[in-house]
């Protein structure tokens, strides 16, 4: 008897102190935002109207040049919450599931599922539809609002709810409430997560996926009524750059497919003007969702123990360089936002220039939050820029986008890869047939000179020195890339 009662009490310590151990682990609300290029006010942009977002900047830390590897939803989402990069996964188009090529990967909602966690998706996450958007192991309970296919939370107004298809107008300004559409509902259902963790001590991943400022271009009236359309900045450099090969500047006709766009691509003035408009009237209103957020964190009593992170998927074009939406290897369709908050570690209004990327985010909370990464990761930890963000850093970010030879968008690996790597003042780009074929065209952008990527250098005979530093720095990959004290994720 006495030998089972210090068995027992032996496990009951076990027990509590694992709790314990739980308690007192960060939380994360994990929150991404679709088609999000950095057009916030803290990341300098004087058009947008984002409070909430600056505040968030301001609390913890922003990153100034961040990476997608991939400006696509799917394979960007799915290389973030693998820690692998798409060549790593075989995923490069909206249809392949990673598990696929690594069945054994453990994602980054699952490892902290695994660490004792509450893992819960709301939105879109991983992807908007098909196969790609699921993944059971990663969950503690079902996903909510991951898939939706419905045009009623598209669109709000009787001319647009009469329409046929998903894709009606290109935007819509309508009078009325947040809940209207599939973001204000995401945010409620968020909302009324965070009310039932601080019920509660055990830890969670919440994942918080906004549809906005994707396409269709639709949002509350009072989001579009924050903003002068005559005042919001015409496209600077409207045509594509000099020099630049088809492959580069091909349209991937996503917003060629809305009922009020041309076929042939060439917009108005107006209609220009409108959807740049529309654009920012988005950002404002997942502005005020994330807003919402952060105040019922706050109210919850879980913002101190909780880990905020906020990421946009892709960049996105408002046709500059006559592109508009993504599917390119320029800047406007590679960069992102990427936004930490943390009190515990992160101190407030830290900034850092530099160069990062997506897979980096995977290690990274894993650090913050003290648990043990798997192998095989294909980023490292960013924890260090939390200290002192001027530290010596990676020397590139890199991003690939494929290309079909016989039309506007690409099955698996297409038949051309485009690859590129940004350094700190130059962008390279080599498209080659295949993933490891030959190169077919070479594109090279001065930053220093040249911030708008408008002149392809890359066939000038007075940079082919840079030409042929930047294809090692390429060929070497990013382990190539990391800096002297951070050889491994």
């Amino acid at each position: 008897m006495i030998g089972f009662l210090k068995t027992a009490a032996h496990s009951l310590s076990i027990f509590l102190s694992a709790t314990l151990w739980a308690s007192e682990r960060p939380n994360i609300l994990f929150v991404a935002v679709d088609d999000l290029r950095p057009a916030l006010g803290c990341y300098g942009d004087k058009t947008a109207v984002t409070p909430n977002l600056d505040k968030l900047a301001r609390e913890g830390i922003l990153f100034e040049r961040a990476y997608c590897q991939l400006a696509v939803c799917s394979p960007s989402r799915l290389s973030l919450m693998t820690g692998r990069r798409p060549d790593s996964i075989r995923v490069w188009d909206l249809v392949t599931h990673f598990r696929k090529a690594v069945p054994d990967a453990v994602t980054l909602p699952q490892l902290f599922k695994q660490n004792g966690y509450h893992t819960r998706s709301i939105g879109k996450i991983l992807h908007g539809s098909g196969s790609p958007s699921k993944d059971p192991v990663s969950w503690s309970v079902d996903p909510v609002h991951e898939v939706n296919r419905d045009p009623r939370f598209r669109y709000a107004t009787a001319r647009n709810l009469k329409g046929k298809g998903l894709k009606r107008s290109a935007s819509e300004s309508a009078e009325v409430p947040d809940g209207t559409y599939l973001d204000g509902l995401i945010c409620e259902e968020a909302e009324k997560a965070l009310r039932q963790h601080g019920e509660n001590s055990s830890p969670f991943f919440l994942a918080v996926g906004f549809k906005k400022p994707h396409l269709p271009f639709c949002a509350p009236k009072k989001y579009w009524d924050l903003y002068d359309r005559e005042k919001i900045p015409f496209p600077a450099n409207p045509g594509h750059p000099e020099g630049a090969p088809e492959l580069a500047t091909r349209s991937w006709r996503e917003l060629e497919g809305y009922t009020d766009v041309p076929q042939d691509g060439k917009l108005s003035e107006k209609k220009i003007r409108e959807l740049r408009h529309g654009y920012y009237a988005c950002v404002s209103y997942v502005d005020a969702l994330v807003g919402r957020l952060l105040k019922q964190l706050e109210a919850s009593g879980l913002a101190e123990n909780t880990v905020v992170c906020l990421w946009g998927d892709h960049g996105f074009h408002l046709g500059e360089q006559g592109l508009w939406t993504k599917a390119n290897n320029y800047e406007l369709s590679a960069r992102v936002p990427l936004l930490l908050r943390y009190p515990e570690k992160i101190k407030a209004g830290k900034r850092s220039g530099a160069l990062v990327e997506l897979v980096d985010v995977y290690p990274t909370l894993v650090r913050l939050c003290g648990l043990k990464a798997p192998a095989g990761l294909e980023g490292i930890s960013l924890t260090p820029l939390m200290e002192n963000p001027g530290l010596i850093w990676k020397n590139a970010a890199f991003t690939q986008y494929p290309r079909s030879l016989k039309s506007h968008r690409h099955r698996g690996s297409g038949d051309v890869m485009g690859y590129a790597v940004r350094t700190d003042t130059h962008r390279y780009v080599e498209w080659r047939e295949g993933l490891d074929g030959k190169v077919l065209h070479r594109e090279l952008y001065d930053h220093r000179k040249d911030p708008q990527e408008m002149k392809n250098l890359g066939g000038l005979e007075q940079n082919k020195e840079t030409v042929a530093k930047l294809a090692e720095v390429l060929a070497n990959g990013w382990r190539g890339a990391l800096p002297p004290d951070t050889s491994k994720p």
